[in-house]
């Protein structure tokens, strides 16, 4: 992982040793099947949000496992990208709860570039293959960046969508941390309490009280 203020809050985890072991096992995958995100891509969501900076988690589960997909932000995709279901319900909430136009493409970096955190729990995938990596120590990793996160002396909005997600608010004890939870986006599960869930004015009402600014949720047109 390269040099970010998130690398003295990490850096324990390098000497675990779980980590020398989960590098390899990716590696290992890369080496027989295609693996998402890119390598480069893997750490994008600390490399675009500082520690300083995180005002916001919105937490996911895997990367995108379809080919040009994945590029280390949850729920996020390149430009000319396609949107996945799951995205298209996000800015389907976005568009009734704060009125946004709904966006060109569904780069979701100008939200990782207003300090919202935009972490999988698990920062790898094998193509097809939903949940292939779970259990090799990636879920170790980001549940001690999100008790990082827990530790900042100002109000930090977590939002949780679907199971898995909110099953991690077990890790914010910080008292003037807020959790948004909800069902998850996807298809299969939206109509279930995603849909009129207000999550981006609820969190921009909060950091508002909280005195921070309020996150642009428009996207490009």
């Amino acid at each position: 992982m390269a040099a970010t203020d998130w690398n003295p809050l990490l850096r324990g985890e390098f000497a675990k040793e779980y980590w020398p072991r989960l590098q390899q096992f990716v590696a290992a995958e890369r080496q027989r099947t295609a693996v998402f995100p890119p390598p480069d891509d893997v750490f994008n969501a600390l490399h675009l949000t500082s520690y300083a900076d995180t005002r916001v988690v919105i937490l996911g589960q895997d990367p995108y496992h379809g080919p040009g997909q994945a590029h280390g932000l949850c729920f996020s995709v390149r430009d000319g990208v396609k949107p996945p279901p799951s995205l298209v319900n996000v800015f389907s909430e976005l568009a009734t709860d704060v009125g946004v136009t709904a966006p060109a493409n569904g780069n979701l970096e100008p939200w990782a570039q207003q300090g919202v955190l935009l972490l999988n729990t698990c920062l790898t995938v094998r193509s097809g293959q939903a949940g292939s990596h779970h259990g090799k120590g990636w879920e170790t990793f980001t549940d001690e960046v999100l008790r990082v996160v827990d530790q900042k002396d100002h109000p930090v909005v977590f939002v949780l969508w679907g199971g898995p997600a909110r099953k991690k608010k077990a890790l914010v004890r910080n008292g003037q941390h807020v959790i948004i939870e909800s069902a998850h986006p996807s298809p299969l599960s939206a109509h279930n309490g995603f849909f009129g869930s207000r999550p981006f004015s609820r969190t921009n009402d909060t950091l508002v009280r909280a005195g921070l600014p309020p996150i642009d949720w428009q996207l490009s047109a």
